[in-house]
């Protein structure tokens, strides 16, 4: 029978804090009229008054805050946008609300070009009544406002980023302002963190920090929420979980946080789920002013894994340092990893260490025995450079999988997602000499960032009778047609021999809405496997049953997934929206459900496509919808 080659799959990231939080309301107070003196501070209690500035065209003061990823993602263009107009007699200026020695020390760990200034007692934002970091004001020669909101539009929400930036509303603002143009778009909505006035601490309630809500977020949040891990602020003081408190109750409540995308089926290892309690009491905190309580009442301090979680790996293998740059798009970098094996072997357990996990995404893990990643990445060495290349090291770049078919894989990696082996006699089939070809998903922080990323793999130490194998439930069409807002995809196969199934994992792209996944006994009814009503192509990850499921012969597998091709979509890579085709490219769309399986017959588990009667399903029919 032919398969279906496997295509590439995306594992993305578990614990990064952020479903979106709605934009700040849009300000016209101040517009178009002279704005009063101001002062900010620098180190050593050195003043800067605005109306001090002489033969400007232009001030931008932008207000910003270092424990703000979307602030600090806006470092690098800032920068940009002050060396594009500094020789136009235009000054850039940065408020923010730290001690000034801290202030400069982040400045220069950002390399802002231009004076960060301390904004005491929130003068500057009262006046101007700045909500969000970031949120930039422009003021003509006469201190006049003439623009406020965001920078450009890189942001649906608050740390959901947009497929593609298509207004750069400051830059536009700025060229129509010393055109002597009036600005045509002279109010924005300002994307970002909330400018959070200091307030008198609650000391006592019903429900205080120390004594109820520190254990909950020891519990479920701290694992990624603290310093050099993957969740862009901390959770970890006093301080902090009131500077979020808003956040906190709003994303338990609304279920985004703890990040766990299914909302129906079995229970699944590793869930990531506050009870309805925890929820409750979080929410009674922060409507109660979130008092501080007795800190005797507080929990031993959280712990935390340091080294190799499941011990000392068979086998080590290490991307080389790469350093990945401040701005732009992510960036998706293929490592070849030889093993350098003179035996095959079973690999029970993978186990990932970032050197930088603020910066690592996600990982996926291929295996390759037919020279392809070498030849990749050797092009990619010998390409030209202009040395002005922000991203520099080993290895070579690719937007989705590793940029060939590759002949099977080991699974992936998220940051908050625990090492655990394979369940026991099970593993994945490594043949000796093969590379490991891992794919890294960095996230750009505003900064130049450096990483080295350790995979550790561990082998089984006796007979191992049941290859971890995998099957693949395809989706069936050749576009999905521009303006559709719910378009459905279906796709199924039948199991051709006994099996067990331990794990599931559905992926698409950019389009995706939502997706369901189903099983069907050969003499039963269809139940949920996994359902996903607000997908999310960063949030992917594979789930693994605590129960494996029997699969019998003749059990069928479906999956229904929709689509939103519209412009109401703000993930649509296209604006205005077009057809987009079934392909690899994060533009493309697709539809596949990946699921881990083993039989204890030998050799490959026996499955193929089906229609929706139960009839095989032709290859070549496969475009169909």
């Amino acid at each position: 029978m032919r398969r279906l080659p496997l295509p590439l799959a995306l594992f993305a990231l578990a614990c990064l804090a952020g479903p979106a939080r709605p934009d700040a309301p849009m300000v016209t107070d101040k517009l178009n009229k002279k704005i009063d003196n101001f002062t900010l501070f620098s180190p050593g209690g050195k003043s800067f008054a605005l109306h001090d500035l002489k033969d400007v065209r232009a001030v931008v003061v932008v207000f910003v805050s270092f424990d703000c990823p979307v602030s600090t993602s806006y470092a690098a263009p800032l920068a940009e946008l002050h060396h594009s107009y500094a020789q136009k007699g235009v000054v850039f200026v940065a408020a923010g609300f730290e001690g000034e020695a801290e202030l400069a020390r982040h400045a220069g760990d950002f390399k802002v070009p231009f004076p960060v200034l301390r904004d005491r007692d929130f003068a500057a934002a009262d006046l101007l009544k700045a909500s969000t970091t970031p949120e930039a004001f422009v003021l003509d020669h006469n201190f006049v406002l003439r623009y406020r909101g965001r920078i450009d539009n890189g942001y649906v929400a608050r740390l959901k980023k947009a497929p593609v930036t298509t207004r750069h509303d400051l830059r536009e603002a700025l060229d129509e302002l010393l055109a002597g143009k009036p600005v045509s778009k002279p109010v924005t909505p300002s994307v970002g963190c909330p400018i959070s006035r200091e307030k008198e601490e609650k000391k006592t309630g019903k429900v205080t920090y120390y004594r109820e809500v520190l254990p909950i977020l020891q519990k479920n949040c701290q694992q990624c929420h603290r310093a050099g891990e993957v969740g862009p602020f901390s959770l970890m003081t006093y301080k902090q979980a009131v500077n979020w408190s808003g956040d906190i109750k709003e994303y338990t409540r609304s279920g985004k946080m703890p990040p766990w995308k299914p909302v129906d089926g079995p229970a699944f290892h590793n869930a990531r789920k506050m009870s309805p309690k925890e929820i409750d009491t979080l929410a009674a905190w922060v409507d109660e002013g979130t008092p501080q309580g007795d800190p005797n009442d507080a929990p031993p301090p959280a712990t935390f894994t340091s080294g190799w979680q499941l011990g000392k790996p068979d086998l080590v293998l290490e991307t080389g340092e790469m350093t990945v740059g401040p701005g732009g798009r992510d960036l998706f970098r293929c490592f070849v990893l030889p093993t350098h094996l003179t035996e095959d072997k079973i690999v029970t357990a993978i186990e990932v260490r970032p050197s930088n996990p603020r910066v690592v995404h996600h990982t996926l893990h291929f295996l390759d025995q037919t020279g392809r990643g070498r030849e990749l990445e050797k092009k990619e060495k010998d390409r030209p450079k202009t040395g002005k290349e922000q991203d520099v090291g080993p290895g070579y770049s690719n937007a989705m999988g590793v940029g060939f078919r590759a002949q099977r894989g080991l699974a992936g990696w998220a940051p908050g997602q625990r090492a655990r082996r394979l369940p026991e006699g099970t593993g994945y089939f490594l043949p000796k000499e093969a590379d490991v070809v891992v794919q890294v998903h960095y996230h750009r922080t505003g900064r130049v960032e450096k990483d080295s990323t350790k995979i550790g793999l561990y082998f089984a130490k006796k007979p191992v009778q049941k290859q971890f194998q995998g099957m693949v439930i395809p989706g069936r069409f050749l576009f999905i047609p521009k303006g559709a807002e719910h378009y459905k995809v279906e796709g199924a196969i039948e199991v051709l021999q006994d099996c067990t199934l331990h794990s599931v994992m559905p992926h698409m792209h950019m389009l995706g809405k939502e997706v369901k996944v189903t099983i069907t006994p050969p003499d039963g009814t269809a139940k949920t496997l996994i359902a996903i009503k607000d997908w999310d192509y960063n949030w992917q990850e594979t789930y693994f049953l605590e129960q494996p499921l029997r699969l019998k012969a003749g059990t069928r597998l479906s999956v229904e997934a929709f689509y939103d091709n519209s412009e109401k979509n703000p993930n649509n890579p296209n604006n205005p929206p077009k057809m987009v085709f079934l392909g690899e490219q994060t533009d493309n769309e697709m539809l596949f459900v990946f699921l881990g399986a083993t039989s204890e017959q030998k050799g490959r588990i026996r499955f193929r496509p089906i229609n929706k009667d139960g009839t095989p399903l032709q290859l070549r029919r496969l475009g169909g919808n």
